[in-house]
């Protein structure tokens, strides 16, 4: 194994779940067999629609004496309606949120730091992850009812990485446990939830024998997992042979995965990106446009996504590697928001994720024409270079290069 190169792990069983009309079907199948523990980490728990059966099973599962944890972000989450508040916590499900807001809310630049992972474990045995919130398919918390559904991904995985899994997310849960604590000024018992963290034993997975899949679990922290899920991109792209294809909805890569991508597509390389083709946000939908010039001068092939909001943060190279996960290629997922991947290299799963992006460019993705791109208006330049500015000014308000 080349020296920093990624340590997958063979022993695993991975599928492929396409939109919440895949993912709520296998979650709620595995929240009906749970016996022990489910932990639950998401941006944005929704109370509309198909979610409802998912927080129903959460309920029902706490009931019958399942220790059921919920984590989520105190801005893809907001405000809870009282009832569902008093439902959750009368079935004895622990809800917590990951860095409320306060008075000042975004105005502290520190506050950008947000909970973006969605990660499920099943009585330490069973894991998804993926981009998908818990939020139905058609239907978004800003702009209401979806005409189609939003294209997103969630694998879901046993084996030796549910462990990792588990771990992450324990370690999460113990540290706002003990923040939570030490605003309420109970030391003491903050130092005790720390160190009931550093004792906590590992989960123990179930491996069968028919499981032959290599995978890994990546996080994006600002701690010791700062890079590591840029750095796997960076290394498949830097590999690859034939062809490299990338799905991702908020995409303005920093400069060495901008060169990776212009180096491949340059060696022949056939590299080809599925990216936002609807107006959701100003910044993350304009200022993904100044890197279009460089890419498309150097053969990089862009498909823009308009039935629906595109949701995924999932790639394939070579037909083999494949991730699937919740960092999208921007500043905000890379350098400020906990981020949650699996990285599979295995043939048929990469096949399958794959073919389901190819089906996306060819029918639902329109081609970028680099000589149209060219002679855009000068407005939707500017309009691209204020948006590029302000994602930069928040980048330096936070402290943070890229």
């Amino acid at each position: 194994m080349p020296r920093n190169a990624l340590p997958l792990r063979d022993g695993h069983q991975a599928s492929l779940l396409e939109g919440a009309r895949e993912y709520f079907p296998a979650l709620l199948a595995a929240l009906g067999l749970a016996r022990n523990e489910v932990l639950l980490e998401t941006y944005i728990l929704d109370f509309t629609g198909s979610t409802l059966q998912v927080v129903e099973a959460l309920i029902l599962a706490a009931r019958r004496g399942v220790r059921v944890q919920i984590l989520v972000d105190g801005v893809g989450t907001g405000h809870i309606a009282p009832d569902w508040s008093a439902r959750l916590l009368a079935a004895g499900v622990d809800l917590r949120v990951y860095a409320p807001l306060g008075t000042l809310g975004l105005l502290i630049p520190s506050r950008w730091r947000r909970l973006h992972r969605k990660l499920v474990v099943v009585d330490g045995v069973l894991a998804f992850c993926g981009g998908i919130n818990l939020l139905d398919d058609h239907h978004d918390p800003n702009h209401g009812a979806l005409d189609s559904p939003r294209l997103d991904y969630a694998v879901r995985i046993a084996g030796p990485l549910v462990t990792d899994v588990h771990d992450a997310m324990t370690q999460l849960w113990r540290r706002v446990e003990a923040v939570q604590r030490l605003r309420e000024r109970h030391l003491a018992g903050a130092l005790e939830t720390f160190r009931a963290w550093r004792a906590l034993p590992a989960a123990e997975p179930v491996v069968g024998p028919d499981h032959t899949v290599h995978a890994a679990f990546l996080v994006r922290d600002n701690l010791r997992h700062r890079v590591q899920i840029e750095q796997a991109y960076r290394r498949a792209i830097g590999a690859a042979r034939k062809e490299v294809i990338i799905a991702n909805a908020y995409f303005l890569p920093g400069r060495k995965l901008r060169v990776a991508l212009v180096t491949a597509a340059r060696r022949g390389v056939r590299v080809r990106l599925l990216l936002q083709g609807r107006y959701e946000y100003f910044m993350q939908y304009y200022a993904t446009r100044p890197v279009y010039g460089a890419l498309l001068k150097a053969g990089v092939e862009i498909h823009e996504y308009a039935p629906s909001f595109l949701h995924a943060k999932v790639a394939v190279v070579d037909g083999h590697w494949a991730t699937v996960g919740s960092s999208n290629l921007d500043p905000l997922s890379l350098l400020l928001a906990r981020e949650a991947n699996v990285v599979i290299d295995d043939q048929g799963f990469a096949q399958a994720l794959r073919q389901r992006l190819v089906d996306a460019m060819t029918t639902q993705g329109a081609l970028i024409d680099p000589a149209a791109f060219a002679n855009r208006s000068l407005g939707q330049r500017l309009l691209e270079h204020l948006a590029l500015g302000l994602m930069r000014l928040g980048l330096f308000l936070t402290g943070k290069r890229y």
